[in-house]
């Protein structure tokens, strides 16, 4: 199989819903090829470390397979590996993320006015 560009590979991996996004991620510098910034139309071989980041998490993977068409989510499992720190840190962020919201005011309604113009001027005395 000939080698397919980082784009096709990434949205055969399932990482990006379209090739576009796909394409646009590697463009904006959130795909890294074996460490370095890569371009879109790069061959992906197997062996290859990709560092993908969208969003909070990042994802350290290894290419195990290849492949320009999208299937299945299991098919796409099988394309690559996932590095196990890798792993342990986006599972530790998204425990972080999930503490940080538990920890956060509930609120039983949305501020009216009168609410919002005291936080407004609670905000203003704390940056003094």
């Amino acid at each position: 199989m000939s080698e397919p560009r980082i784009d096709k590979w990434l949205w055969a991996a399932r990482f990006y819903k379209t090739r576009s996004l796909a394409q646009q991620a590697v463009e904006g510098g959130k795909v890294h090829l074996d460490g370095q910034r890569t371009k879109p139309s790069k061959a992906v071989r197997e062996g290859m470390t990709v560092t993908v980041r969208k969003g909070p998490d990042e994802w350290e993977v290894r290419v195990t397979g290849l492949s320009e068409k999208r299937g299945s989510a299991a098919d796409a499992q099988e394309l690559y590996e996932e590095d196990p720190e890798s792993f342990a840190r986006r599972e530790k962020a998204r425990e972080q993320r999930r503490l940080e919201r538990a920890s956060r005011p509930v609120t039983d309604h949305k501020p009216n006015k009168w609410e919002r113009r005291q936080l407004e001027r609670f905000r203003k005395k704390q940056k003094r």
